[in-house]
């Protein structure tokens, strides 16, 4: 069964980092390409981050040089590594998997979400 868990949300001052994880049932979705999707109350859907197969990687404007994404295949997990967390980017954060970039988010495997709250 697919599935990918999201961990490492929670409350952080403005300035402080956080790592989101999100844990894969399998070693394919490591060849998929798998990315971080965002939403606030309100406000449309963002995708943050995502990372191809390939290992190349592309960032929405709002966090380059603030967010990294990464993976590790051993331990079937992508990462979301944010530093100088903003209020802007308090947010319900979701990965999500495809098997070619883009992932368009309504049709991807996806996990539940994990919060993040600056302030």
């Amino acid at each position: 069964h697919v599935q990918l868990v999201e961990s490492g949300g929670g409350s952080v001052q403005v300035g402080g980092s956080l790592r989101l994880s999100c844990k894969t049932s399998g070693a394919t979705y490591m060849r998929w390409c798998m990315g971080w999707f965002r939403q606030a109350p309100g406000k449309e859907r963002e995708g943050v981050a995502r990372i191809s197969s390939d290992g190349s990687t592309s960032y929405a404007d709002s966090v380059k040089g603030r967010f990294t994404i990464s993976k590790d295949n051993a331990k079937n997990t992508l990462y979301l590594k944010m530093n100088n967390l903003e209020p802007e980017d308090t947010a319900m954060y979701t990965c999500a998997a495809e098997h070619v970039c883009p992932i368009i988010f309504e049709t991807a495997h996806r996990g539940q979400g994990t919060q993040v709250t600056v302030s």
